[in-house]
């Protein structure tokens, strides 16, 4: 059966989710142990940590930063500067980078030198569709990418400090092995970085793939990580990490917003603003699992006091799951696929317990061609076990 948290309104079906006698979910219960944390003394860990790496002869970067151009990251390397270090900012290119993604991107090279890695597209769009096909995720390669090609920068260049943003099992919910966790390693990214069982070893003569095309995907040796010493922290380990806030600062150094309103998928307009095409992850999260982006920013939003649980239950209707008419328009085009492919593709992934079907076992779709939840009660006392009499 679908619950929900009593305290947010996250569903049992996040993967790795647990939640306690009460019905609160971990995430809920992380939330309020950083609370308890003395963050005075983890800005004291993270002093000593920039003095530790600070490169005292200034013949080379003291960290590297892998960056997206949006909100985390420019906090990443405001925070990075503001301790005193020099940070080599490195970015993989997003999947299908648009205006305000190149603008954000531009206004982030005031915090230092910037790499960015520029994919080979047919080799890239061939890695999107195995991942679309494989495990429901175009997104796949560039979650690889992301998290792959600035170590590899970091070996290659000798900079053993990579300092990550938030720990999205931390944030989000997650297996507590990973929630209290610092540091982001092979074993982190292979558990708990989104690849989904997937690895660049398997996409190996798919589509005609070699392993020359697919050389900055793979993460570097033991053996190598060990000589050059790579250390890869969170930075939300170190200080609270809360978005709305840190937006508002980094709006102040040029950061931009969508001005035009919320993004697809989701109420809010600060997050996921590089990609013309992030919304069709979002929303094959949505038909897996009966959740999307809006979910995840309402209940960031009841942990950190600014929304009720009602207010979120209003907001999570109104915006989850719809269907994402612009981005599907861009992606049909951008990867030359019919709506009748794509429809097939989403539906083999679709979960038939958590949406209504017709007699033949289609999935039932409303005007907007948004599909239809078969459980919409997000009641706590709809979700207490009845009480023997």
């Amino acid at each position: 059966m679908l619950r929900y948290c009593t305290h947010c309104v996250m569903p049992n079906t996040k993967p790795d989710l647990s939640f306690n006698e009460e019905g609160v979910c971990d995430a809920c219960l992380s939330a309020e142990h950083k609370k308890e944390i003395d963050w005075s003394a983890r800005e004291v860990e993270f002093r000593e940590l920039a003095q530790k790496f600070k490169n005292k002869s200034a013949s080379n970067y003291d960290c590297v930063i892998p960056i997206s151009g949006g909100k985390d990251s420019h906090y990443q390397v405001y925070m990075a500067r503001k301790y005193g270090l020099n940070p080599l900012m490195v970015n993989f290119e997003a999947t299908l980078r648009n205006d305000l993604g190149r603008k954000n991107l531009e206004n982030i090279r005031q915090f230092g030198d910037v790499i960015e890695f520029k994919k080979n597209p047919d080799a890239y769009k061939k890695m999107c569709l195995e991942g679309l096909r494989r495990v429901g995720d175009h997104e796949w390669p560039n979650h690889i990418g992301i998290f792959t090609f600035p170590i590899r920068v970091a070996v290659q260049f000798g900079i053993p400090l990579v300092i990550w943003g938030e720990n999205s099992q931390l944030e989000y919910g997650g297996p507590k092995a990973a929630r209290m966790k610092n540091v982001l390693d092979r074993r982190w990214l292979e558990e708990f970085g989104g690849l989904l069982g997937l690895r660049v070893d398997d996409l190996v003569g798919a589509q005609g793939l070699t392993q020359e095309d697919l050389i900055s995907y793979f993460y570097p040796s033991d053996e190598e990580l060990k000589k050059a010493g790579i250390f890869g922290a969170f930075l939300g380990y170190y200080f609270k990490w809360d978005a709305r806030p840190q937006v508002e600062l980094m709006k102040t150094l040029g950061f931009s917003i969508k001005e035009d309103g919320p993004v697809e998928g989701t109420y809010t307009n600060y997050e996921n603003l590089d990609d013309a095409v992030v919304a069709i992850h979002d929303y094959l999260k949505f038909v897996k699992f009966g959740f999307g982006r809006a979910t995840d920013h309402a209940c960031l939003d009841i942990r950190n006091k600014r929304l009720t649980r009602n207010e979120a239950v209003k907001l999570v209707t109104q915006y989850d799951g719809k269907w994402p008419h612009i981005a599907v328009a861009e992606f049909l085009r951008y990867f030359a696929l019919s709506l009748e492919e794509f429809d097939q593709i989403v539906d083999s992934f679709t979960n038939r317990s958590l949406f209504e079907t017709d007699a033949d076992g289609s999935f039932k779709r409303d005007a907007d061609r948004s599909l239809i939840k078969r459980y919409q009660n997000y009641s706590i006392e709809a979700q207490r076990e009845p009480v023997a009499p």
